[in-house]
Parts: structure tokens; sequence; C-alpha cells
């Protein structure tokens, strides 16, 4: 079957039964195959995969529909997805902008409000993915322990099996575990979270108007999310300042700061290799080093 043919599909599945007029290829992560398709009713962002996990895009199209409904921040309208013939697809509203002198400030401020929207527990009622990495949920009461259970534990587990935790790490990995308790808060309440918010995962709309993208949602301290912003980088200043105009980080979050980094390193291990082995064992040499 060609690509025009699947994307006709795709647009035939969303009840968009017009003339396809023009489709492009354009950037959309190393994950998906992206497209820029216009038909005689619309302008879509389309992605599509090749034997995705029969969840993969419904999970994704969750995510946006839950930050959506918030009313809190911008996402890209969902107009549906399936699978056909080993493709999955996903169609959504084609955003398309540039940033303004605003735009951090009101990124900032939108995640803030996003992270106001209080959830029934901490996690999430399914599963999700994390990457192309399958990522478990469920509720949980407390912080800690979803924390530990529901994030951490499945990534080291995962990285024990692809043969990526020596016998030191491994050791260090299991202290953390341990000692959980002692560094993360039994006190916050669930925050809806992006849950994979780095520079990439956003983009600006029109007027600047900031939008975000590729979720992996979930309920969490809202302090794992700024941490993983502050990871890679791409934040500028006024972004952070805007955010805690509204959510004020505590003195003791940049203790917490490289524990919740430690998720997304631990990811990145399992993703890309050994070379992310280093950063994680400086995490864990803070915190279970003896």
């Amino acid at each position: 079957m060609s690509k025009e043919t699947m994307l006709q599909m795709a647009l035939e599945s969303i009840g968009d039964h017009s003339r396809l007029r023009h489709w492009r290829r354009v950037s959309g992560g190393d994950i998906n195959d992206a497209y820029r398709v216009q038909s005689d009713r619309c302008t879509y962002f389309m992605k599509m995969q090749r034997f995705p996990s029969a969840d993969f895009f419904a999970a994704e199209q969750m995510g946006l529909e839950l930050i959506r409904k918030t009313g809190a921040i911008r996402v890209p309208y969902v107009f549906g997805s399936g699978e056909a013939d080993g493709w999955g697809w996903l169609v959504l509203e084609w955003v398309e902008g540039t940033e303004t002198a605003q735009t951090a400030e009101q990124l900032g401020h939108d995640l803030a409000r996003l992270h106001q929207c209080r959830g029934p527990a901490f996690g999430l009622a399914r599963d999700t993915y994390i990457g192309t990495l399958p990522q478990r949920n469920g509720w949980y009461g407390r912080w800690p322990d979803y924390y530990r259970d529901a994030r951490l534990r499945p990534q080291i587990e995962r990285a024990a099996a692809n043969g990526l935790l020596p016998h030191e790490r491994r050791q260090r990995l299991e202290r953390l575990l341990e000692r959980l308790d002692q560094w993360l808060p039994d006190d916050c309440f669930p925050s809806l979270l992006h849950g994979d918010l780095w520079s990439g995962n956003w983009i600006p709309g029109p007027e600047g108007v900031p939008y975000l993208i590729d979720p992996s949602v979930f309920y969490g301290h809202h302090e794992f999310e700024i941490a993983f912003t502050e990871l890679f980088g791409g934040f500028p200043p006024r972004f952070y300042e805007s955010y805690c105009e509204l959510i004020p980080l505590p003195p003791d979050y940049h203790e917490r700061k490289p524990l919740y980094q430690l998720f997304y390193l631990l990811v990145h291990l399992n993703l890309f290799g050994e070379t992310y082995g280093k950063a994680v064992d400086r995490v864990l040499e803070r915190y279970a080093g003896e």
C-alpha cells in the first residue's frame, strides 16, 4: 500500500473524505514518521508508525485530551488515532507559529496552572509510554511509593535485563530504593504532569502561544517535572521565574532534583545504552555511595 493511500485511509478514519491535496514529510522525532497533510477540508499533522504497540497512539491521544480538558495550557487538537495493515497513526491539528518575547513566560505560567490540577491519587488509571518504553501506572496513595515502584523500579529491571547494571551500580540502586522515603515528601499533592517535558516537547503556535506535545501523563509531584526541564537545558530563566510566581520551589528542591532526574537518566540508559551510565553513577554516588 502506498504512503498516499495510507494517509488517505487515516483521514477517512477521522471522517474526512475530502480530496487529499498535498502532503510532505516533516520533522517528528526518532520514533514516528511525521507528515503535514492537507485535504480540501483541513491541514493536519499526522504521525505514523510501522507495527506500533497496540495502544501506543491511543495512550498519546488520551494524554493530550487529558491536558486539553484542564484548559490550563494548549495542546494540538486530536482528531483521532487508528491502525490498519500494520500501520498506526495519530491525526492532530497542524500548529505553526514563532516564539515571541512573551512565549517563555507564558509557558512557565501555563505549566504551573497545569500542575495546579489535582488528581485523585498518584499515578494514572492506565499504562502509558515514555518514548517507546512501556510505562507502568496504577493508583498510589503515597508519592514515594509511586516513584519507587512505578517509575524507578521498572527502569532498573529493564536495565538489568539489558545488561546495563554492573554489580556496584545495581547495589547502589537497591540502597537508594530502600532509602527513598528519607528524601521525598509524603505530603505533596498529585499534580497533572506532562511527564516528558524537555525542550523538544513543546512548540510555539500562533502569536507565540506555547503548545505541549508528546506527553506521557500521570499525576505526580510537580518538582519531578521541573527537574527534568533542567536536565538537558533549553528553558530560559523567565520560564522558571514565571512558573515560581504561581508555584514557588522550596529551598530543598535542589536536594531532590538529582533524584528526580535519575528516572530520566535510567530511561536514556535503556534507550541509548552506556552513554548515560556515568550520569546515572554520579547521582548514585551522591545518594548511595557508601
